[in-house]
């Protein structure tokens, strides 16, 4: 039985700081992301992958939900964090710095605990136009 692989797309806009970088990106700023995720499995009687309707609805839902219009913060930025939080705004905070690559990293799991019938093979995070970052299963 061979497997295919289909990749649907979701985007959100979220602000995010790199609290240790050296240049710009340590200030708080925004981005469009552009997510794909990209699942693997044999084809079902109808001849899909998964119906993409289901990976927007767990998976897209799951970041409209946390990331969408929302602040992405390292749990050591404690001004932005508190402010955020103070504030009532939406806020996701991870245990290391927001990258495109660490939030790669977050949606690949995310999206495996999501979809346990299927293996997510990728996950692209799309930070701007010109730059990505993948998370891939071992």
């Amino acid at each position: 039985m061979s497997w295919q692989t289909c990749t649907r797309v979701v985007e959100f806009d979220a602000a995010h700081r790199i609290t240790r970088h050296g240049s710009k990106c340590a200030h708080l700023h925004g981005h469009r992301y552009r997510v794909e995720i990209t699942c693997a499995a044999p084809l079902d009687a109808l001849g899909m992958v998964v119906d993409f309707a289901a990976v927007k609805r767990l998976v897209g839902g799951w970041i409209d939900e946390r990331f969408d219009h929302g602040a992405i913060l390292n749990s050591v930025d404690n001004v932005y964090v508190s402010a955020v939080q103070t504030g009532g705004h939406r806020l996701y905070v991870m245990n290391c710095e927001p990258t495109a690559e660490n939030i790669a990293r977050e949606l690949l799991r995310v999206a495996q605990g999501l979809l346990p019938a299927l293996r997510v093979e990728r996950v692209r995070v799309w930070e701007t136009p010109n730059c990505y970052a993948d998370a891939t299963c071992a």
